[in-house]
């Protein structure tokens, strides 16, 4: 027997029908004599509703009122479960984020999960009951307001919840059967990766893919808590119960990089289309000058990545080329116009039109040459770089959105990811 915490993403539960699929999950795992929890989103479109009627009321809003409203979606699935379950004969109670409770920071819209006293809840699980809990959403102490994690945050949730119950597995359903090489719309030839180590899912997430989000497999790594990528999609009845003595071929297992046998130099190629590069020209090469630029960014809490500096040959001025979220490139320009004066003389290029692709792997530590297989690749394929940075499991460099595919997949079939 063994504890399982379950999250079901939005098109996993848009409907009434694929709540009633989501349902005969949760029974595979009861009737295995498993002990669940169920963590949900709200059905598919309708967080992205309740966000425009909170604009459409006040384009200025109080974060706090529009946390309560967009909270409710989660609520609706979470109802509408554990109406479907006890219609199947089992015991289900909804849980929404303030009564189990998990306790966030005050930060409304984007609030970090602080505690989840799971005593009660796991007394719960342990006396039969599936607890079908809303994701997304906690309450902030000190007010006891509710607060919403952020796009994405019922996988914060989940691993959470699977933490707070000390649970043997959090298996995250979406509409992928798995982590994939690279993104198989792509690449066509694109395989699923029986297991990943945390840091290439850490990596993978913040670098385009969309299967788990980045918080998710930050706790995830931190309390070592296994977790499961699965379809939704797959009919119920083809799949076993969890068994923590025999996991099957199925999904994909994030876990320590210890438990892969055979790791792969290179695990994945990312890439992330919502990048805009801004290129500051004829700057003075001054101490300070640096700090002067990034400074007022961080102030506006814009987040820059790549950042690629070319000295004029006489040594008096300087390039400086950094990339920003291409949402956030209007508000860059302005910030940087503001910090002329203090910044001191230069021109400015900008543009959206590139993205950023990645090829990583936690056996990049340990062989040579993978930045070289790279540029080479890119090379032969006529495709320009215009920015590089790196980590010790990754190399991200910033190309033409023109060439984005080609180079995904050319980079996929170098280091032999393809599948057969």
């Amino acid at each position: 027997m063994a504890v399982v915490v379950m999250k079901f993403g939005g098109t996993s539960v848009a409907n009434v029908e694929r709540i009633r699929n989501v349902a005969r999950h949760v029974k595979r795992e009861v009737d295995g004599g498993n002990k669940v929890a169920v963590v949900v989103s709200a059905m598919a479109g309708a967080t992205n509703q309740l966000v425009a009627w909170c604009k459409e009321a006040a384009e200025l809003h109080d974060a706090r009122e529009y946390d309560a409203v967009v909270a409710t979606g989660e609520q609706v699935t979470a109802g509408l479960l554990a109406i479907v379950l006890q219609s199947m004969g089992l015991n289900a109670r909804s849980w929404t984020g303030w009564q189990v409770p998990i306790k966030t920071s005050a930060a409304h819209g984007s609030a970090r999960i602080l505690d989840i006293p799971g005593d009660d809840l796991r007394a719960r699980i342990d006396s039969g009951e599936i607890a079908v809990i809303t994701g997304f959403q906690g309450i902030e102490a000190d007010s006891e307001r509710i607060a919403t994690l952020g796009r994405g945050g019922s996988d914060t949730s989940a691993v959470a919840v699977a933490i707070a119950v000390n649970a043997d597995v959090c298996d995250i359903y979406t509409d992928v059967d798995g982590v994939y090489t690279s993104d198989p719309r792509i690449v066509p030839k694109a395989r699923r990766l029986p297991k990943i180590a945390y840091e290439e899912m850490l990596e993978m997430a913040s670098l385009g893919s969309k299967v788990l989000q980045t918080r998710s497999v930050e706790l995830g790594m931190v309390y070592k808590v296994r977790t499961r990528v699965l379809s939704s999609f797959a009919a119920p009845s083809a799949m076993k119960p969890f068994n923590v003595f025999d996991i099957e071929d199925i999904g994909t297992i994030v876990c320590d990089e210890d438990e892969i046998v055979e790791q792969q130099v290179v695990s994945g190629i990312a890439y992330a289309k919502d990048e805009a590069k801004v290129t500051l020209l004829k700057v003075d090469d001054k101490p300070g000058v640096a700090a002067r630029i990034f400074g007022p960014l961080a102030e506006a809490n814009i987040n820059v990545d790549m950042i690629v500096q070319n000295i004029t040959p006489d040594g008096r001025q300087t390039d400086m080329t950094f990339t920003v979220q291409a949402a956030e490139l209007a508000r860059a320009l302005d910030v940087l116009k503001k910090a002329k004066k203090d910044i001191g003389h230069f021109d400015v290029k900008s543009s959206a039109d590139v993205v950023k692709v990645s090829v990583i792997g936690v056996g990049m530590r340990s062989h040579a040459g993978v930045a070289a297989k790279m540029f080479e690749t890119l090379s032969e394929k006529g495709i320009n770089i215009h920015a590089i940075s790196t980590s010790e499991i990754k190399i991200s460099v910033l190309i033409d959105a023109a060439y984005a595919e080609l180079a995904v997949r050319s980079l996929h079939s170098a280091y032999g990811l393809d599948s057969d």
